[in-house]
């Protein structure tokens, strides 16, 4: 058994560096002409990201100034998990929250692509909310990174322990 090598698929951010981007947003949008007197603001409340501004445009336009900083710090977008604007009250509002693990859907998902796609000697399994992925060969492993790096899925994935 010790001649097999693994690799495990994870879905982690980094949170101090979401907490560095919505710093960044927020010093943005107070010194910005276009945001003067119109509410905007960007705010983190426990797990819950929460955008304000008096309109719809500018609402969507502090979501952008947020990914755009997101982006910077190196965290994908695929992470973000922004809902459609809202009125409330005078305001309108996004709900954003950073997806973190792969959901139990998505790792289904990519264990089908690895027994379907991937080279026949590998062997994967779900474990919480990761993928241990193991074979023999360690040219067949890079070949499935390659694979699930070039794959349209909703998760950022990364890879970790590669033994």
């Amino acid at each position: 058994m010790a001649s097999e090598s693994s690799f495990d698929v994870v879905s982690k951010i980094d949170k101090q560096e979401v907490a560095n981007a919505l710093n960044q947003a927020q010093k943005e949008i107070a010194q910005r002409y276009d945001f003067k007197g119109v509410g905007a603001e960007v705010d983190f409340s426990g797990e819950k990201i929460l955008m304000k501004a008096n309109s719809e445009e500018r609402v969507k336009a502090v979501l952008d100034v947020f990914q755009s900083k997101l982006v910077k710090r190196g965290i994908s977008l695929k992470s973000l998990d922004d809902g459609e604007p809202y009125a409330s009250g005078k305001e309108y509002r996004i709900e954003a929250s950073m997806k973190e693990g792969i959901a139990q859907d998505q790792a289904k998902k990519i264990n089908k692509m690895i027994r379907d796609e991937g080279p026949k000697g590998v062997k994967s399994q779900i474990q919480g909310d990761e993928l241990r992925v193991s074979s023999k060969s360690r040219d067949d492993l890079q070949a499935t990174m390659a694979m699930l790096k070039s794959a349209d899925l909703d998760v950022d994935l990364q890879f970790i322990n590669f033994r």
